[in-house]
């Protein structure tokens, strides 16, 4: 009798401490974007890399409409993490430049890391006779699905050139990776993409369809970046998709938001995991080549655009990066 309620015990006690070390694990979902660009890999990576180190948290990633999305989610609770342009993030953090932010600013939302350039590509068929954004008056256009970092993109390149989208024959929306298809068949004549550099989507179409590059005046992108510091120059090389040439162009960051609800110690642990002890999986293992090409620590709140979440700081702090104190969370 005595041996069974000794078992019975040790199971007892068995089960409570799994249900415990369940209770204590932390569980990320990271919002991404559309499969076809590179948040949606870069999330999926992570997450991958998180779940293989064996530590109290189990990540996964969604696929979600981008960064206005995502801000909004994780400010609400429904996500922990997400990816986002800089941009985005500083209009959900401060309640404006997005119709969606305004009067309503994300207080929670914090930063983790700034990851990589991401470049707003201007792509048109060849035979629409579009080499400006000027030409794209009485165009059929993809503009960014409605409410996203892309469409306020457009609404600010199209301001440097006196154009708004009303300018257009159709603005189209939807999602990207839908709009590349429709480049590619010749209902529409150009689109606005705003992903790093080499996106698969792009470099499919440009094997199969007569598209190219659109620039952007250089004097434009000067005129943009003292309204907009967010925007910069970018030079995007010949050779960087398939039957293309080069093209300059205005990139922003793409950066890594989280919640000040989240733990310290749980983003403190994400960001070490991903970021130092595993950093050669974050390099080589995810499907986005941005990453290895732009990501450093040493860059890593370049275009930081928002206040760190406790456990980012932490984390720099230990890794002997400067943190400014603009970037301090007050909370």
């Amino acid at each position: 009798m005595f041996t069974r309620i000794l078992k019975t015990l040790a199971v007892a006690t068995l089960v409570l401490g799994v249900a415990q070390a369940a209770s204590a694990r932390t569980f990320i979902t990271i919002g991404s974007g559309s499969t076809t660009g590179l948040y949606y890999p870069t999330a999926v990576g992570m997450a991958k890399i998180v779940n293989e180190a064996g530590i109290d948290i189990r990540a996964n990633a969604r696929s979600t409409g981008g960064s206005v999305f995502n801000d909004r989610a994780v400010g609400a609770g429904q996500l922990q993490m997400g990816v986002s342009q800089n941009n985005v993030a500083y209009y959900a953090y401060n309640g404006s430049g997005v119709e969606a932010f305004e009067g309503k600013p994300i207080e929670n939302l914090r930063g983790v890391a700034v990851l990589y350039p991401e470049t707003i590509q201007v792509l048109a068929r060849k035979d629409a006779d579009i080499k400006t954004l000027a030409d794209m008056k009485g165009k059929r256009v993809y503009v960014g699905d409605i409410g996203s970092g892309t469409e306020q993109d457009v609404k600010n390149l199209f301001g440097a050139f006196d154009m708004s989208i009303d300018d257009l024959k159709a603005p189209v929306r939807g999602s990207a990776g839908s709009a590349v298809g429709l480049l590619r068949d010749g209902q529409i004549d150009a689109m606005f993409y705003t992903v790093g550099l080499g996106a698969s989507a792009i470099t499919e179409a440009a094997q199969t369809a007569p598209i190219e590059l659109v620039s952007v005046v250089p004097e434009k992108i000067e005129e943009l970046n003292a309204k907009y510091p967010f925007y910069t120059r970018i030079d995007i090389p010949e050779g960087t998709y398939p039957n293309m040439g080069s093209a300059s162009a205005v990139t922003l960051k793409a950066m890594l938001v989280t919640s000040s609800d989240l733990s310290e110690d749980a983003v403190y642990q994400f960001m070490n995991t991903v970021f130092n002890e595993k950093k050669d999986a974050f390099y080589n293992d995810i499907a986005n080549p941005n990453l290895k090409k732009y990501f450093t620590l040493d860059s890593a709140l370049e275009g930081m655009s928002i206040p760190l979440h406790s456990g980012a700081v932490k984390f720099f702090k230990e890794q002997n990066i400067d943190v400014k104190d603009s970037l301090l969370p007050s909370s």
